[in-house]
């Protein structure tokens, strides 16, 4: 079984990225590509043919687009479906918190050393974690205090602040009451220390939960 190499699909909207990955992980023993998608969509049709082990998937695939997250979750839906492992240039709550909860396997960021790319593959083919250390060091931030996390809703809510939406565009395209909006904001000011949409919105950047 040792000698039975990974087989990895590489999905990204970029060809020079998805062209450096191949070159990077296909010198590595035992890795080898055997697919690459530049949509999300297409993503999630080859990984179900069933030849692949692990997915290296980006975040971001255009606007109006299936997501990498979105994928991540119609991927591991499956039966004896592939993991997934996000590569990614993005490190926010608002980004980390929806890969995990569809299924992603490991998050790594695109700067990650080669050697750690490649661990992070076989770490994930075999079923276990890897998580890029920002990730880590947030992810262990909300355990320690998660009376002071952002809930994900909270963080999809200021996400649509930072984006200038009204509380009423903020509701319908959440399916929520304007009053429910509100209840999030108030509870975000709280968390947050700030008493206003605009220094919300700052301060969940420099804290690394949005990205602007």
């Amino acid at each position: 079984m040792t000698d039975t190499p990974i087989r990895l699909l590489v999905a990204d909207d970029h060809p020079v990225v998805r062209a450096g990955l191949r070159a990077v992980l296909e010198t590595e023993p035992g890795l080898i590509v055997v697919a690459e998608a530049a949509t999300a969509e297409d993503a999630v049709t080859r990984a179900a043919e069933g030849d692949i082990d692990v997915v290296l998937m980006d975040l971001q695939f255009g606007i109006n687009r299936m997501n990498g997250a979105e994928a991540t979750a119609a991927i591991t839906a499956r039966p004896g479906a592939p993991r997934v492992l996000i590569v990614t240039t993005y490190d926010t709550d608002a980004d980390t918190l929806p890969a995990i909860e569809a299924g992603a396997t490991g998050y790594l960021l695109k700067d990650a050393p080669p050697t750690d790319l490649a661990a992070a593959v076989r770490t994930a083919a075999a079923g276990r974690t890897t998580l890029a250390p920002a990730v880590a060091d947030r992810l262990m931030n909300r355990l320690r205090a998660p009376g002071n996390a952002l809930t994900r809703r909270e963080i999809e809510v200021l996400v649509l602040v930072a984006e200038g939406l009204s509380n009423q565009a903020i509701g319908q395209r959440l399916h929520l009451t304007e009053g429910t909006v509100k209840s999030h904001l108030s509870r975000i000011y709280t968390k947050l220390g700030v008493d206003s949409r605009t220094a919300a919105v700052a301060t969940a950047t420099d804290l690394g939960l949005i990205r602007r």
